[in-house]
């Protein structure tokens, strides 16, 4: 199990359309990936649930992955964000 944190640097947060890239690129492994902005918990892989967070620009979030690919789901998701998901 991994459990890290990452700031969001998107200057609109996580907004409809980065919602939706971060939940494709954790929906192509099998690991469960929980995200966590202070007192809520959603599924990484549900694109409502990450756009329930609210998270805007310069929120921590926490992600706990799972599962036999969780450290090459990381890899993937620090990507997205260090990218600013594409924007």
């Amino acid at each position: 199990m991994i459990t890290k944190s990452i700031k969001v640097m998107n200057e609109n947060g996580l907004h409809a359309r980065p919602a939706a890239e971060l939940c494709r690129v954790t929906s192509q492994f099998n690991a469960e990936v929980v995200i966590k902005n202070d007192d809520m918990e959603v599924n990484g892989k549900s694109v409502m649930g990450v756009m329930m967070l609210a998270a805007e620009f310069g929120t921590e979030l926490t992600f706990s992955l799972n599962g036999d690919d969780e450290q090459e789901a990381w890899v993937k998701i620090v990507e997205l964000f260090e990218k600013n998901f594409h924007e």
